[in-house]
């Protein structure tokens, strides 16, 4: 067990360099991962049921006590990033797959990663998990809403059949992860330091599965993509933050807000393109999942150099 935990935390230090050298890999030997594209599901359900297992009570208790700061951000979330990856697909005049395929990573609530990075970043934690706690709770409603409202007119768009598939994949394994949390309490403690590597290793599956199936794809509109990519990433984490500054909030909800808003489930991004549109449309969000691995990591160091004074757990003092 403790092995297993310490290759985690290697795998999660280091993660942005795996996951870019094995899309290098996916991308010239596509053949060696494009059978996992059918298991795309079950490896976010996989996910999302670890999710389940770490979520506690505490996590939404910031929302009771000082709800302000979660709710500027989960709006900021549903609304910076969706309208954000419009403008771009507008503006770049992206094939219809790749603009829905991009709207839809921006409709989706936060990354778990996300939360990882605040705590790096010195920011507030407690806003951090509820955010991701309740925009991933809201998005059976808001994700197909707001891609039935922006993505329209590229695709048709079965708002119905999104919904069915974000609870399947996302509310169901989150419940059943709950409930053996509450249930099997011990076990799940004893195990829970062992989920870092399994979030990473099904993450890293789903990515090489989109880079395997889009490797023709990738070689034809690769560029554009990565460039939609990374101003969308960009401008979420920017406007986050001015958001949250904007709103008279302090550096390290400021920088919580950024980071929730510019990280994706671009897990969920990816199935539900798969799922609903093509494998084109999912490669946006296998992009976004190499990216923001990137990006995340570099505004962490910058921000950790910053204000070395900022205790990343001050927040949760002022919360217990």
């Amino acid at each position: 067990m403790q092995t297993l935990e310490k290759v985690g935390l290697l795998m999660s230090k280091y993660f942005a360099l795996i996951i870019i050298l094995c899309s290098f890999v996916a991308f010239s030997v596509p053949q060696l991962f494009t059978w996992i594209a059918p298991h795309i599901t079950l490896l976010l359900g996989v996910i999302m049921f670890g999710m389940g297992l770490t979520m506690r009570a505490v996590d939404f208790s910031v929302v009771a006590k000082k709800p302000i700061p979660v709710v500027i951000g989960v709006v900021a979330q549903f609304l910076i990033m969706p309208l954000v990856a419009y403008a771009i697909a507008v503006l770049l005049q992206l094939p219809p797959e790749l603009a829905v395929g991009l709207i839809l990573v921006g409709a989706c609530p936060g990354g778990t990663a996300s939360n990882v990075m605040v705590y790096l970043a010195k920011g507030d934690l407690p806003v951090s998990v509820a955010m991701t706690s309740i925009s991933t709770l809201l998005a059976p409603l808001l994700t197909p809403a707001i891609l039935l409202l922006l993505a329209g007119q590229w695709l048709p768009v079965n708002a119905g059949a999104m919904f069915q598939s974000i609870i399947q994949v996302i509310i169901i394994p989150i419940i059943l992860g709950l409930l053996v949390r509450k249930f099997f309490p011990r076990a799940v403690e004893s195990g829970v330091k062992t989920l870092p590597i399994i979030s990473i290793v099904a993450i890293l599956a789903i990515v090489l599965a989109v880079v395997g199936v889009n490797q023709a794809n990738i070689a034809q509109t690769g560029l554009l993509v990565f460039l939609a990519v990374m101003l969308h990433n960009g401008f979420g984490l920017l406007l986050g933050y001015v958001t949250a500054k904007a709103c008279g909030l302090d550096e390290a909800k400021r920088r919580a807000i950024s980071i929730e808003v510019g990280m994706q489930n671009s897990g969920l991004g990816a199935s539900l393109a798969a799922a609903h549109f093509s494998p084109l449309a999912a490669l946006p969000s296998a992009i976004f999942s190499v990216w923001h691995n990137v990006s995340g990591p570099a505004l962490v160091s910058i921000w950790s150099r910053k204000n070395k004074d900022l205790d990343p757990l001050q927040a949760e003092k002022k919360i217990s």
